[in-house]
C-alpha cells in the first residue's frame, strides 16, 4: 500500500505544487469500490449544486426497499416515480441505463479491478449518459485510482494556468504544457491534481 507521505515527498519535488500542499495540507479521500452505486450518485449530481445533489440523492434512495438502488427494482420503476422525487428524464434514462448495464455486463469491482485505468474508461463510457469525465472522477475520489490526470476539466486547466503561468494560444498547446507539467508528478498525479483544485479555488 501506497503511504500517503510517499506520495506527498514524490510531489513536492515540483516547487510550485509543495507551497500548495504545504498549504493545504494533506487531503485524505474515502475509498468506496461500489461502481454501480457511484456511477448512479454521479448522474444525479450532475449540473447540480452540492446540496441539490445530495437532496435529491436522498429521495431517489427512498424508493427503494433499505434504501438501496437494486438494477431490478430500477427498471420496474415508472419514469414518473423517478421524475417525482426531482429527475430529469434524461437522467432517469441513464439511471436505467446503469442498472441495465450492471445486469447484462458487471459493475462489480471486484471483477474488474483487474482492468487498467484506461481499460476502465473505456469499459464505463459503453454506459450511454457516463463520460469520460464522469469516470474519471470515480477513480479518483471513490476507487482511489492513483495516477489519473483529468486535463479536459476546466478547474485544472485554469489552476495550472494560474500556478505554472502557463501562456497557450490554443487548445493543443495547453494540453501540450500541462501534459509536461505533470509528467513529473507520474505516478501520483491524481492526488497532485486534487491539489491543483484547492489552488484554482484559493485563487477565485
Amino acid at each position: 500500500m501506497i503511504k500517503a507521505a510517499d506520495q506527498l515527498a514524490h510531489l513536492k519535488k515540483d516547487k510550485l505544487l509543495k507551497k500548495v500542499i504545504d498549504h493545504v495540507g494533506e487531503i485524505k479521500i474515502k475509498k468506496d469500490l461500489n461502481l454501480y452505486v457511484s456511477l448512479m450518485r454521479a448522474i444525479v449530481g450532475q449540473q447540480l449544486s452540492v446540496k441539490a445533489a445530495k437532496t435529491i440523492w436522498n429521495r431517489f434512495l427512498t424508493l427503494f426497499k433499505d434504501e438501496y438502488p437494486t438494477a431490478k427494482v430500477v427498471l420496474k420503476l415508472k419514469d414518473d416515480n423517478l421524475r417525482a422525487v426531482g429527475l430529469s428524464y434524461q437522467k432517469v434514462g441513464y439511471l436505467k441505463n446503469i442498472a441495465q448495464f450492471s445486469l447484462n455486463e458487471s459493475l462489480e469491482y471486484e471483477i474488474l479491478k483487474t482492468k487498467s485505468d484506461v481499460e476502465l474508461i473505456d469499459y464505463l463510457v459503453q454506459i450511454k449518459g457516463v463520460g469520460k469525465w464522469t469516470v474519471e472522477m470515480i477513480l479518483m475520489f471513490n476507487l482511489n485510482r492513483l495516477d489519473i490526470f483529468p486535463k479536459d476539466d476546466l478547474g485544472i486547466q485554469n489552476g495550472m494556468i494560474d500556478l505554472y503561468k502557463m501562456k497557450a494560444t490554443n487548445k493543443k498547446e495547453l494540453f501540450n504544457q500541462m501534459e509536461k507539467i505533470a509528467e513529473a508528478w507520474r505516478p501520483y498525479r491524481s492526488l497532485a491534481c486534487m491539489y491543483i483544485w484547492r489552488h484554482k479555488d484559493a485563487v477565485k
